[in-house]
């Protein structure tokens, strides 16, 4: 009889510990508890947190629902604004000024803390090549620092990194890294980009999206790295026409500020574009643009950078390219 008990107990046990590991998701699929971080293909929202309707922006959809809707990677331009704040800048901060660092990481932290089952990366900019000391106080005085990955190694080996259930099982939901000023030494946790990553052209006006090669970092070879693909598409956009169409207020530029002739063949993204852009097949799409670099490189993108990832079939790619549909 208390053997029977015994056997009992453990089966049930069993089959809660089996019903627990069932029903254990990983950024919304139990199959990405198992996988390694840098087998993995992310949708990521290019220009992150420039969000509205003027010709500069590059998103339609707020940070907390680009992450909402199944965005796991964002990326953003940081700059150091007129009054000495280190902020979300596009190119400049007279441009447009998407407000403090700080804010920018308060709302990935709120986001992170309702969703513990779901590892989130940031890649930064650093146009002004402010010191690293300057990210490290804004990740700690938001808390972002404690959730922040740090690697066993600089850099971490191709094959090495951590599974999703992994990051997620440590408490370091959050991977960070900064193109250009990063110390391992100083700051282990935010990264250094092109020590990990290689990445194709941007600024890329083709609609065809023909060419997969190395933009940076210069003379890189894809060995050992993962990739970005820079899968938006901007469009020219004359000094007459915005003259004519007064963008000028909406980009944020003071009239005469920069002279008649700054805006020459600015560029802006192609919102018009995006259904198509960040369509699933057809020629320019993610799927193409995907099958041309796994062609080259024979593995699939770590990351395609969007822009309006609220328009096409960006979150249903990333399903597909990481073999759920």
């Amino acid at each position: 009889m208390r053997s029977s008990f015994v056997l009992l107990l453990v089966s049930l046990c069993s089959s809660l510990f089996l019903l627990v590991y069932a029903e254990r998701l990983c950024n919304g699929h139990a199959e990405l508890c198992s996988r390694k971080y840098s087998n993995i293909t992310f949708i990521g929202a290019h220009d992150s947190a420039f969000v509205g309707d003027s010709p500069a922006d590059n998103q339609g959809l707020s940070v907390t629902a680009q992450l909402d809707s199944g965005i796991r990677f964002l990326q953003s331009q940081a700059h150091v604004n007129p009054f000495k704040v280190l902020s979300l800048c596009h190119t400049n901060c007279l441009l447009n000024d998407a407000g403090p660092l700080t804010s920018f990481l308060s709302t990935v932290k709120t986001w992170l803390d309702k969703h513990p089952d779901e590892v989130i990366t940031l890649l930064l900019t650093n146009g002004d090549r402010t010191p690293v000391a300057a990210f490290d106080t804004a990740f700690k005085s938001t808390g972002l620092d404690k959730y922040s990955y740090k690697p066993s190694s600089s850099p971490l080996p191709f094959d090495e990194w951590p599974t999703l259930g992994s990051l997620i099982e440590t408490k370091t939901r959050l991977i960070v890294f900064l193109d250009y000023g990063a110390s391992p030494t100083a700051v282990p946790y935010i990264l250094d980009q092109f020590a990990y990553y290689f990445e194709t052209p941007f600024n890329t006006i083709d609609p065809a999206f023909p060419q997969c090669t190395i933009d940076r970092p210069p003379k890189a070879t894809p060995e050992g790295r993962m990739y970005v693909v820079n899968h938006y598409l901007d469009k020219k956009i004359s000094t007459n026409e915005v003259l004519d169409k007064d963008i000028l207020d909406d980009v944020r530029i003071p009239n005469g500020l920069f002279g008649r002739g700054f805006l020459d063949d600015v560029l802006v993204p192609d919102r018009e574009a995006a259904p198509k852009t960040n369509a699933v097949s057809g020629i320019g799409s993610i799927g193409a643009q995907a099958d041309l670099c796994q062609g080259l490189y024979k593995r699939n993108p770590n990351v395609l950078l969007l822009d309006f990832v609220d328009k096409g079939e960006g979150v249903k790619a990333q399903s597909i390219l990481n073999g759920f549909l």
